[in-house]
């Protein structure tokens, strides 16, 4: 090559990575949201309930697909941790933002083909209580039961994280129903302490999965936690209770997944009437996973015939590992945390964030 032409090309790298960085924190923004009512439709309308396991994401190429906005103050520097839902044959996502000062406040998109979104200009979403200020609003997971939907997510007010609700009919005007398992004790494991100790979090709790239909008994089940996976019941979705006495739901078992777990997306009805729970795992670095690294698995649970747990299948490799730029250097470096699933237009779309600053997406085929 001629060498002025390579000086040229040199010298042009900056200025595209500029304009590609442009690209990525930009993004098709709007002052309108779709008008959803109660009678708006719910799910894909050629919907296939899954097998367990499901299998066969991929990342898509085009990761990530949604970024920071410096144009809003609220989402100008992490967006992260997205759920999602199908309404009216569009995919609707809540994702996590958060400004210069790392308040986060919970956003709005949607779209047509699950990788290209359109986001609401504003949050949906803000800190507004004692127990989320200064911390915010942090990782929502959404279902919607006869017309209302129910969003769980994290109050915290950087010193304890409550497990909140809030619920809408539309996804832009949410009422809040304060922390909804207030009593609760948590248990922390200590895995960089020498003696693996356990510590008691009083008032500590986080990433809600609500089943989105009751059990035989008439209840509702959730999933919750930030150390081990535990259960609690509501006869209304908005006042839920917790036994203290009873062993986990789910405890630490393969090797990526030893020192933390938490409820990913809503948990998903398989064709034989169990439930398929996608959830996030923290290694310790045993089994050759890296210290500190955040993968996503998958298990099966059946509330019928074990209430109490223990679920009766969990795959045993991640389904998701940190293998992008994105994922392995970021606000927090080697983390996926997956809190959307659905099924749309005959694949699967889940959802995730990229090292607690990207938003990503893998995608599987809808099993036959």
């Amino acid at each position: 090559m001629n060498p002025k032409a390579i000086l040229s090309q040199v010298f042009l790298l900056p200025a595209l990575a500029a304009a590609i960085k442009s690209d990525l924190l930009s993004s098709n923004s709007s002052s309108k949201v779709p008008r959803i009512t109660k009678q708006s439709t719910d799910s894909d309308r050629h919907y296939v309930a899954p097998y367990f396991p499901l299998l066969g994401f991929e990342q898509y190429q085009g990761n990530p697909i949604l970024s920071p906005n410096p144009n809003h103050n609220w989402e100008s520097t992490y967006l992260y941790n997205p759920t999602a839902i199908v309404v009216d044959d569009m995919i609707m996502m809540l994702y996590r933002a958060q400004n210069k000062t790392k308040t986060s406040s919970i956003g709005l998109a949607w779209s047509n083909d699950g990788v290209n979104f359109t986001r609401y200009e504003n949050p949906v979403l803000e800190p507004t209580e004692p127990y989320e200020i200064p911390g915010g609003c942090e990782d929502p997971r959404v279902v919607r039961v006869n017309g209302t939907f129910y969003m769980t997510y994290t109050g915290y007010d950087n010193t304890t994280a409550r497990l909140c609700l809030a619920t809408s009919t539309d996804m832009v005007h949410w009422q809040k129903h304060g922390p909804i398992l207030p009593k609760v004790t948590d248990v922390e494991y200590d895995w960089q302490n020498p003696l693996n100790t356990y510590k008691p979090r009083a008032g500590w709790s986080k990433s809600g999965s609500i089943l989105n239909e009751p059990q035989p008994d008439g209840t509702y089940r959730m999933l919750f936690g930030d150390s081990f996976l535990y259960q609690a019941n509501s006869t209304d979705l908005i006042h839920w209770s917790y036994d203290e006495y009873v062993l986990p739901y789910a405890a630490h078992l393969n090797p990526w997944e030893q020192a933390i777990m938490e409820s990913g997306p809503p948990a998903i009805k398989t064709r034989d009437g169990k439930w398929l729970q996608v959830y996030n795992g923290v290694a310790t670095g045993s089994g050759g996973f890296t210290p500190s690294q955040y993968s996503t698995g998958q298990l099966l649970i059946d509330p019928v015939h074990f209430p109490h747990g223990p679920p009766v299948a969990r795959v045993e490799t991640p389904l998701l590992q940190p293998t992008t730029v994105h994922e392995i250097t970021g606000q927090v470096d080697h983390v996926v945390f997956t809190e959307g699933l659905v099924q749309f237009h005959g694949k699967w779309f889940m959802y995730f964030g990229q090292g607690d600053q990207f938003l990503g997406v893998a995608i599987a085929p809808v099993q036959s």
